[in-house]
């Protein structure tokens, strides 16, 4: 039998979960019936849209729009702050449920997961009723509608879930691309950020199907790696596993969750450079250098991101750690406010192994982001300057010297 997937995804999952809540506690008002966000203050209205109700979505409110743009389409929206206490019980009540139905889940967020169904389909018969069943004992059990998407790849099944909401079962197998997914706007594929759209634009890349159609190498000279990943993606493309549980790395990494959610580029920016110092320092010391960095991205709805690539030269440099996670954070971003980021490195090697000497530590024909009134300099250079930072902070204590960037602005 063919791998089957089910991708579950909770409808509205903040705005839902505290309606419900909301209910339970004697309110006569479901938020999910009037125009309603989750989000924010309430008093100052300050913060971004972290969920909506279908009748504000009717208003033209969208997720991650600031609140106050929000008020301006909506005068009467009703504004609920977030339950994060709450959320995390709903979401680890939700999975309790369905690990019942099928061992094999790979929760990726608060409100979503993918279930290898290959395991108990002879128990629970055709796909798509099985699949209804389950959508339908969610909300008999629990009082919110989820949609589940179908697939024999994680991507598609991904696609199918995302397709008319809510309550709602759909398939997207190999065979049905062309026909449900090609002719979506590109900025729909999953994986595919705000300014990998933006490269696509300018390429005349419109739509998922002209990305399918399009010439895979031109995508790697201007996207790199990331780019084959769009072009397999749109093309159903897509070998990896439900993982049941999370693959175990060898490498040094850091993360950090934002006091506030980071809305810029340049915030993130900042967050990166501070992650990339604490990451390389952990190298230098532990006398590592690291073949591959990867940039992890989650957002305020808890959707998690990330991407990898791998250096020509191995590396424990501050510099270029961090200019390798910025591009990689740009390939990543679709410009929705992020909770979360961090760094990664793996394919650890000794500082005293040889390594293949190289010109360039980044992908050729890409300018990395500098940081704030940064300039590059030379690997030798910044080897020796790395070497005589970490020799005062090891004298004076880690926050004897602070990059300027990386104050707080007065």
């Amino acid at each position: 039998m063919e791998q089957i997937i089910f991708h579950i995804d909770v409808n509205s999952a903040y705005l839902s979960w505290s309606a419900l809540k909301n209910l339970a506690d004697g309110s006569a008002v479901d938020l999910r019936e009037i125009p309603s966000i989750i989000g924010g203050d309430m008093e100052k209205r300050h913060g971004v849209v972290l969920a909506k109700s279908i009748p504000a979505k009717a208003f033209g409110v969208t997720t991650g729009e600031p609140i106050v743009n929000a008020f301006r389409k909506c005068p009467h929206l009703v504004l609920e702050s977030p339950d994060q206490r709450l959320y995390h019980k709903r979401s680890a009540e939700l999975m309790e449920f369905l690990l019942d139905i099928c061992p094999d889940i790979e929760q990726v967020s608060v409100d979503e997961c993918y279930m290898d169904y290959t395991t108990v389909a002879k128990r629970y018969g055709e796909t798509v009723s099985a699949a209804t069943k389950i959508k339908d004992r969610i909300y008999e059990t629990f009082g919110y509608t989820v949609n589940i998407g179908i697939s024999d790849r994680k991507v598609l099944a991904k696609m199918a879930s995302d397709f008319k909401k809510p309550n709602l079962v759909h398939t997207l197998f190999h065979d049905e691309i062309q026909e449900k997914m090609w002719g979506l706007p590109v900025s729909s594929l999953f994986m595919c950020g705000h300014s990998s759209v933006e490269v696509l634009r300018k390429l005349e890349i419109l739509t998922i199907g002209d990305l399918a159609c399009a010439d895979k190498d031109i995508l790697s000279a201007h996207l790199k790696s990331h780019g084959v990943t769009l072009w397999e993606y749109a093309n159903g493309i897509d070998n990896s596993t439900v993982l049941t549980e999370a693959p175990e790395v060898k490498g040094i990494g850091n993360s950090v969750t934002l006091r506030e959610d980071a809305c810029t580029k340049e915030d993130a920016y900042r967050a990166l450079l501070s992650l990339a110092e604490s990451v390389a320092g952990r190298l230098r010391e532990s006398g590592q250098l690291a073949g591959m960095v990867s940039t992890e991205i989650k957002y305020h709805t808890f959707r998690s991101v990330s991407h990898q690539t791998t250096l020509q030269t191995p590396t424990c440099t501050t510099d270029t750690i961090y200019r390798t996670a910025c591009l990689l954070f740009d390939e990543l971003w679709d410009g929705v406010p992020i909770r979360l980021l961090g760094i990664r490195t793996s394919k650890l090697v000794s500082k005293d192994e040889p390594v293949q000497l190289s010109l360039f530590d980044l992908p050729s024909g890409t300018e990395p982001p500098p940081s704030p009134q940064q300039v590059p300099v030379s690997s030798a250079k910044q080897q020796k300057l790395d070497q005589a930072l970490d020799a005062i902070r090891k004298k004076y204590g880690a926050d004897s010297v602070v990059r300027g960037s990386l104050l707080p602005a007065k």
